[in-house]
C-alpha cells in the first residue's frame, strides 16, 4: 500500500524548464515520491522560464523535500530540508535576472525521510533547515558534485546511488509503519482510537512515534492523507460526485467537505481543477 500511494501537488501536470519530475528506481519507490528540478541550467529571465501563472500555490502533499539551489554565477549552492506542511502557501517568482541557475530536489514521503536522516523529525512541521542538520552525510556526498553534474538524469543517478547505500530501515519503528499503512488503507478516514486498537498501541505512544519519525501527529497526517485522496479523485475521476465523496471519506455533509478541501488547498474545487489544468 505504501508504494502505491501517489500524492499530488496543486499543479501535478507542471513540466517546463524550471520543474520536471523523475521517477526513482524501483528499489527506492517505496521511499521516494520523486526527484524534481530543472532539467538543465537556465536563466530566470529567459522567455517563458517561469512557466506558471503568478502566484504559485503550494499545497500539503504529505511529503518532505531536500532542495539544492545552484547558482553558477556566484559559485554557491544552498541546500535545505523542508519538513512536512499542513498548510497551503503562495510562492512569488523571484525577480528576473541574468544568473545561470538550476535546482535539484529529492521528495520523500513524510514517513520515510527518517530512514535516511541523522536526526529525529520532531518539530519539523512547517519548518525548514539548513541541510546539514538532518542530512550532513548526504550533503557531503552530493553537494560538491552538483556544479559538474549539470543534467537532471545524471543527478538522479548520483542521488540514487547514495540513497541505496544509506537506506536504514531499522530507524523506523515497525509500529509507526503499521500505523501509516492503516492510515493509507483507510484513505485517512479512520479515528485515532480505532487506529490505536488496530495496531495495539496507546494514543500517547502513537503520538510520540509520529512526532519523532514524521514531525506530525497521527490525526494531522490522517487529515492530510484524506485530503490527498480526495484531491486525486477530484482531478482524476471523470465521474467524481461530491455526495459520493462525502460518504466515502467520512465527511458530515457537502459543506464540511468543501471547507476541509479549501482549508488545505486555498481554492474551491472548480478553482483547484482550473489551476491544475492551467499549469500544464
Amino acid at each position: 500500500m505504501l508504494s502505491r500511494y501517489t500524492p499530488l501537488t496543486a499543479a501535478p501536470y507542471r513540466c517546463n524548464e524550471t520543474y520536471m519530475e523523475w521517477k526513482p528506481c524501483q528499489k527506492l519507490q517505496p521511499y521516494i515520491r520523486c526527484f524534481w528540478g530543472s532539467p538543465q541550467p537556465y536563466r530566470p529571465n529567459a522567455p517563458d522560464a517561469l512557466g506558471l501563472p503568478e502566484p504559485e500555490i503550494v499545497t500539503p502533499d504529505t511529503c518532505v523535500d531536500i532542495i539544492f539551489h545552484i547558482d553558477y554565477n556566484s559559485g554557491r549552492i544552498e541546500g535545505n530540508f523542508f519538513g512536512i506542511d499542513d498548510r497551503t502557501f503562495v510562492l512569488k517568482p523571484a525577480a528576473s535576472d541574468n544568473r545561470l541557475v538550476s535546482t535539484f530536489a529529492i521528495r520523500f514521503y513524510a514517513w520515510t525521510a527518517i530512514l535516511f536522516s541523522e536526526e529525529s523529525m520532531s518539530g519539523s512541521k512547517n519548518q525548514y533547515y539548513e541541510l546539514g542538520y538532518h542530512f550532513s552525510k548526504l550533503r557531503q556526498a552530493i553537494e560538491p558534485l552538483l556544479f559538474d553534474v549539470n543534467h537532471m538524469e545524471e543527478r538522479v543517478r548520483l542521488a540514487e546511488r547514495y540513497l541505496l547505500n544509506h537506506l536504514h530501515t531499522e530507524r523506523a519503528s515497525s509500529l509507526f509503519m503499521d500505523a501509516v499503512a492503516q492510515l493509507l488503507a483507510s484513505r485517512g478516514n479512520i479515528r485515532i482510537g480505532t487506529l490505536c486498537r488496530e495496531i495495539h498501541a496507546s494514543s500517547r505512544q502513537l503520538e510520540r512515534l509520529f512526532q519523532e519519525q514524521a514531525g506530525i501527529s497521527p490525526k494531522q497526517l490522517a487529515s492530510l492523507i484524506r485530503y490527498q485522496y480526495l484531491w486525486r479523485d477530484i482531478l482524476c475521476n471523470p465521474h467524481f460526485q461530491v455526495l459520493d465523496a462525502v460518504q466515502q471519506y467520512g465527511y458530515t455533509d457537502q459543506a464540511h467537505l468543501a471547507r476541509d478541501f479549501k482549508r488545505f488547498h486555498s481554492l474551491n474545487i472548480p478553482q483547484a481543477r482550473a489551476y491544475a489544468k492551467k499549469t500544464v
